[in-house]
């Protein structure tokens, strides 16, 4: 990882990074996730600075949908399993004409390991997995996924362009 590239593309997975990890379901079936206004704002100061974004998760969830498209997201890719996350950024940079040194991105658990792993800058939350803890390079943020853990990682990156 090579912290003098500059990042042109920044994804987050969802679950444990945008919320808690936790997942709230209501006696009517409904199921609930709590996200943090100050990650939010985090997809303006990057808009703000021309980086894109996205979000890449192995959930497929209307909640998210509603979340992306509140943010603002640039991307939104669902339902990534089995490597599909690393697949769904690799799409990303053709559409984009950069490379996946030129992204940044912030995920959890085991399944975000091979999108860490080829990313020019990688982080996680405070309380990701150790797995996720020990690629290489990566920045383990002070805060926990839920907790502006996506912020704290994004005011990083803004600071460098």
């Amino acid at each position: 990882m090579d912290s003098m590239v500059k990042i042109k593309l920044f994804l987050t997975d969802v679950d444990g990074v945008l919320t808690d990890g936790g997942m709230y379901y209501a006696e009517n079936g409904d199921e609930l996730k709590r996200f943090n206004t100050r990650d939010g704002m985090a997809f303006e100061l990057l808009r703000k600075a021309g980086i894109k974004t996205g979000i890449v998760t192995s959930e497929n969830t209307a909640i998210v949908a509603r979340r992306a498209a509140k943010v603002g997201a640039d991307y939104l890719y669902q339902g990534q399993r089995d490597g599909g996350k690393l697949t769904a950024a690799e799409e990303i940079c053709e559409k984009e004409g950069i490379t996946l040194e030129e992204v940044a991105y912030i995920g959890d658990d085991l399944n975000c390991i091979p999108l860490l792993e080829k990313v020019g800058r990688a982080a996680c939350p405070m309380d990701a997995v150790d797995a996720v803890k020990a690629v290489p390079g990566i920045m383990v943020m002070f805060r926990k996924g839920g907790e502006g853990c996506v912020r704290e990682f994004v005011e990083r990156i803004v600071r460098e362009v």
